[in-house]
């Protein structure tokens, strides 16, 4: 726009930076910027929430066992069938996030979560208290899948790698607190009850950070049709990319390891030749310490070295460590599952990204596919 003698130069120039203000909101989030590190900060602390009230109860299985005389099978329910619930619903959460908005799904969910796990603190019976967990892994469904595609959509993408790889880092922090602190709780207080009731708490503090932090969308478009037939065709769109299909089955192998093997660990280090007590047999989980800067480290390599061979790398690691996990020795044990932890850790941050970036059209129920698989 040029000056004119009807339009001075300063009129010009006050019309320019209109355009740009009002044009403002088609920019990406950049990386090192103070708006980046808000969003991330908001999406770490819902990753923290959310995973630490999801496996708040996985060092309190054997607790479960010995109080409520269920065996350990029937014990794994308490967490089975919250993840269960989960990915069931995420199909759904997802594509009502699509066409409802990202922050006000994300915000409610948070909020109904901290509320049911300190519901399960007041549970009068075993039936009670895994009824309560499956409303948890129905409420936990508004925050995996949509966060991914919030993210996917307000980042660039020469920084999503390193913005996944925070947000999965919050995840691993969230997964590791809600099991060690359950099991330095339970410990202290005696009482598995005070124990959830006290991570609901801060899962409902967690929730009002991220309503404080987060901003609106400023590049969600919204799409119609809650339809079961709309959400099918988006599934099926999906589905028929290759590349995508490929990575449901990577997260489908990943989290069918990873789980398991943290959930039969915490038996195994109470017995014989470990001999640990409730306390440290909980404190394996610290080796989740290693999952947040893995994650964002994989995620800075993909972006740099590619996804698939940096994948490679991240699944060998997870191979390798658990190969570990089969001896007799402590210090071995420990080691093993922090390779484990690392390569899981890696490879679902690069799976994660990957996603994000693959889906063309609904990202969040693409990405809601890929954490059901």
């Amino acid at each position: 726009m040029e000056a004119s003698p009807d339009r001075p130069a300063e009129t010009a120039i006050e019309e320019i930076g209109t355009l740009a203000l009002a044009g403002s909101t088609d920019l990406f989030l950049r990386a090192r910027t103070p708006a980046f590190r808000k969003v991330t900060a908001a999406l770490v602390a819902a990753g923290f929430s959310t995973y630490a009230m999801l496996y708040c109860v996985q060092p309190l299985l054997p607790v479960f066992s010995a109080e409520l005389r269920v065996g350990p099978s029937t014990s794994s329910l308490s967490l089975s069938l919250t993840t269960a619930t989960l990915a069931v619903a995420m199909l759904i959460a997802g594509r009502l996030s699509d066409v409802r908005g990202r922050k006000p799904i994300m915000t409610a969910s948070l909020f109904a979560v901290g509320v049911l796990t300190v519901a399960c603190a007041f549970a009068p019976s075993w039936p009670m208290l895994l009824g309560l967990r499956t409303l948890t892994g129905l409420a936990l469904a508004g925050v995996p899948a949509v966060a991914m595609a919030y993210l996917a959509e307000e980042v660039h993408p020469s920084d999503l790698g390193a913005a996944m790889g925070l947000y999965i880092a919050g995840n691993a922090y969230g997964g590791m607190a809600g099991r060690v602190l359950t099991g330095l709780l339970v410990d202290v207080t005696g009482s598995w009850r005070w124990a959830i009731g006290i991570v609901g708490l801060l899962g409902i503090a967690a929730a009002a950070a991220f309503v404080a932090l987060l901003p609106p969308s400023r590049r969600f478009a919204p799409e119609s049709g809650l339809s079961l037939r709309a959400l099918g065709q988006a599934f099926a769109a999906h589905g028929r990319d290759g590349v995508l299909r490929r990575l449901y089955l990577v997260g489908f192998l990943l989290m069918g390891a990873f789980v398991p093997a943290y959930n039969y660990l915490s038996y195994r280090l109470l017995l014989p030749p470990f001999d640990l007590s409730q306390a440290l047999s909980g404190a394996i989980f610290l080796v989740y310490l290693l999952g947040g800067p893995a994650s964002a480290w994989f995620g800075r390599l993909g972006s740099r070295h590619g996804h698939g061979r940096t994948m490679m790398v991240a699944l060998c690691l997870l191979l390798a460590g658990l190969a570990l996990t089969a001896s007799s020795s402590l210090v071995a044990n420990i080691a093993g599952l922090a390779v484990f932890t690392a390569g899981f850790f890696g490879a679902h941050s690069i799976a994660s990204g990957w996603v994000g970036k693959r889906a063309r059209t609904a990202p969040a129920a693409a990405a809601s596919l890929y954490l059901f698989s």
